[in-house]
């Protein structure tokens, strides 16, 4: 990303680096405080709590609990699915179509 700002945008190396840097300073200090991030036109970053529940070891076979936990999650805005679907040909991913 930083690298396309230096050849679009024409700032310097450094400063497209700062840039970026800071701005997923900005996104994850923002999801650590608790709060959704809505970037228009992307989409939307989310935290979303996941209760404890039954797992299973690959290797043995042995169940164990998996902890309650909190995840990140990210839905994408219409903007980017319309120009994702248009770039793919409409295709769904990992369909196989």
């Amino acid at each position: 990303m930083a690298e396309r700002l230096f050849d679009e945008v024409g700032l310097n190396k450094r400063e497209a680096k700062e840039f970026v840097d800071a701005f997923f300073d900005a996104l994850r200090e923002a999801l650590e405080q608790g709060r959704q991030v809505k970037l228009s036109g992307f989409g939307n970053f989310d935290l979303r709590r996941k209760n404890q529940r039954p797992g299973r070891n690959p290797k043995t076979g042995e169940e164990i609990p998996i902890s309650a936990r909190t995840v990140v999650t990210f839905r994408p805005g219409q903007k980017l699915k319309e120009r994702v679907e248009a770039y793919s040909g409409g295709e769904h991913a990992g369909s196989g179509q």
